[in-house]
């Protein structure tokens, strides 16, 4: 089965997943039916790169919104195009974000149409008659299940974790929301099970070949579970995850011409409407060193904010996750736990560091600061904001360190949390919870 007959119909299988769409289904002749694509290994694999897609790719995907609502709330980023009032009320927050906004509902969207194509991978792997095959797509569809939760509970105060079937919600089924600190273990109690599931069996080379290899489950699946694990205030657990994640092994979202590095192609190229911040948007005692090698990298240039990165074409490639963050979060817990000497040390393997899997280099000397819990910590605080620019965890992380929030003077972020989007409300009148005032 070609896969880009998968494709064509893993996007009409959106209008039976997805709440807030049309019920009627336009069949494509060319394309696998939703039977065939669930019904066979071959089938269920093309999913698994669909599901991919749908997070990484386009202005409507997850990724995308993911930094530019992360972006936008945090002085990242800055709408250069005043006329676009999505963005702009964005960047102006607090009481100007509302339900309406459609960048904020296509984070919301995306992330909760993986979590349906996820499921279906999971309801219907019993297909496969192999075991690594198997356990392929079980884990796939499990990591990616736990990631739209997880990267949900970062933006909201409550999070629909459950999965309503097309016939349910037919029949007048809606979802029900969690606490974010729920969906926070629900995300990293599937992804404990995914890890089990290929610590029993392997992901074969069927698997690998035809799904790939681009992101590398076992790393992976441990990375998710420190970050959100430390996310969750769960300080041990994120400790022992991150120190099993490999500092060596990438994972990443690879571009083509077809499929672009959606925040080049779709936030970016135009420098019409979004850019970077100067100093990455930070001020006083966070403000980098004038000789930091991130500047640079990220910026373009200690006089420039163009927002560089991993963003500078349509064929770069984007990182999951940094294999740094594991080192600031190591830092993170142990600053919390008052081990501030153990602390320094994962500290200065980001401030000295000169080489790196994905060039991201500070090259600075050694921290020399006072070496206490609040120092330490804000000092790693400064160090998230710079090296993990455009990851889309500023706000979780602003929130964490007890930085100023929306209602303080010199405010570091715009919102506490987003209100819900009208295309959930519209849809799940009774179970959406109240939006929060800021």
């Amino acid at each position: 089965m070609k896969l880009k007959h998968i494709i064509c119909s893993f996007l009409a299988l959106s209008a039976l997943l997805n709440s807030s769409s049309c019920t009627k289904e336009y069949i494509n002749p060319n394309a696998a039916t939703k039977a065939e694509v669930l019904s066979s290994a071959d089938g269920l694999m093309g999913l698994a790169v669909g599901i991919r897609r749908e997070w990484s790719v386009g202005a409507t995907g997850a990724l995308f919104n993911t930094v530019i609502c992360n972006g936008l709330a945090t002085k990242e980023l800055t709408v250069l195009n005043t006329g676009n009032n999505t963005l702009a009320s964005l960047e102006a927050g607090k009481g100007s974000l509302n339900g309406a906004n459609s960048t904020m509902a296509n984070l919301w969207t995306s992330a909760n149409l993986v979590k349906a194509y996820a499921q279906q991978l999971l309801d219907n792997s019993s297909v496969i008659g192999d075991a690594g095959t198997k356990a392929g797509v079980e884990a796939y569809g499990l990591f990616f299940k736990a990631l739209a939760i997880g990267t949900m509970s970062q933006f909201w105060e409550q999070v629909p974790t459950e999965v309503i079937s097309s016939t349910d919600y037919i029949d007048g089924k809606r979802p029900n929301f969690k606490p974010r600190a729920a969906a926070l273990d629900e995300a990293i109690a599937i992804l404990k099970q995914a890890d089990g599931i290929i610590k029993a069996n392997a992901p074969s080379a069927t698997f690998n070949t035809k799904v790939g290899t681009d992101i590398s489950l076992p790393n992976a699946i441990q990375a998710m579970i420190a970050r959100f694990s430390l996310m969750n205030g769960k300080l041990d657990d994120a400790l022992a995850a991150a120190n099993l994640v490999s500092p060596t092994v990438l994972s990443v979202f690879k571009y083509d011409a077809v499929n672009q590095n959606p925040v080049f192609r779709s936030g970016l190229v135009s420098n019409n409407v979004v850019g970077g911040v100067a100093n990455f948007g930070l001020t006083g005692a966070l403000a980098p060193e004038a000789a930091d090698a991130r500047i640079p990298f990220y910026l373009g240039g200690a006089t420039l904010s163009k927002a560089t990165g991993f963003f500078k074409s349509d064929l770069d490639v984007i990182p999951l996750y940094l294999p740094s963050e594991m080192t600031l979060i190591k830092a993170e817990v142990l600053a919390r736990q008052n081990k501030i000497a153990e602390a320094i040390v994962e500290l200065n393997k980001i401030r000295t560091k000169a080489t790196d899997p994905l060039n991201v280099t500070a090259k600075l000397a050694a921290y020399s600061g006072a070496e206490t819990q609040p120092a330490v910590l804000e000092e790693i605080y400064k160090q998230r904001c710079i090296e993990l620019f455009m990851s889309g965890l500023k706000l979780d992380d602003c929130r964490r360190f007890g930085r100023p929030g929306p209602n303080d003077a010199n405010f570091e972020r715009n919102r506490n949390f987003f209100p819900y989007p009208n295309v959930e409300r519209d849809n799940n009148q009774a179970n959406t919870p109240a939006d929060p005032t800021v």
